[in-house]
């Protein structure tokens, strides 16, 4: 009889590919970082919700990255991610676009397997 084995991680050990900020976005928070002098940066998690079973979830950072952080930074624009969002979003790159009349975040991510029909939120 054979035994599945559940593989574990750690995340602090865990070597990360990262997270990208194309330069529309970092211009973007560049941006909202001037128009609010107590802005670090923004926050990136994620959270169950949506039809499709995770949603990204974006905050004002308004002090230095937390101990179990990371930061990925790029021209000045400093993006704050929770290390219990990594195995979510690793490897995705962080973009803002116009759609239509209106100005949003978009997320590449590479482990997204499929998307809900209203696009927010994902399935791994």
């Amino acid at each position: 009889m054979q035994m599945d084995t559940v593989e574990t991680f750690s995340l602090e050990e865990n070597i990360w590919q990262g997270l990208s900020l194309s330069e529309s976005a970092a211009r973007q928070i560049r941006h909202l970082m001037e128009q609010n002098s107590a802005m670090f940066g923004l926050r990136l998690g994620v959270k169950q919700s949506g039809c499709a079973g995770f949603g990204y979830v974006m905050d004002v950072a308004t002090g230095e990255a937390e101990e179990s952080e990371l930061v990925y930074e790029r021209d000045g624009a400093r993006l704050f991610v929770p290390l219990k969002a990594m195995p979510f979003i690793d490897g995705t790159e962080v973009d803002f676009v116009q759609e239509g009349l209106n100005h949003v975040f978009k997320f590449n991510n590479p482990k997204a397997q499929h998307a809900c029909g209203c696009g927010e939120s994902f399935g791994l």
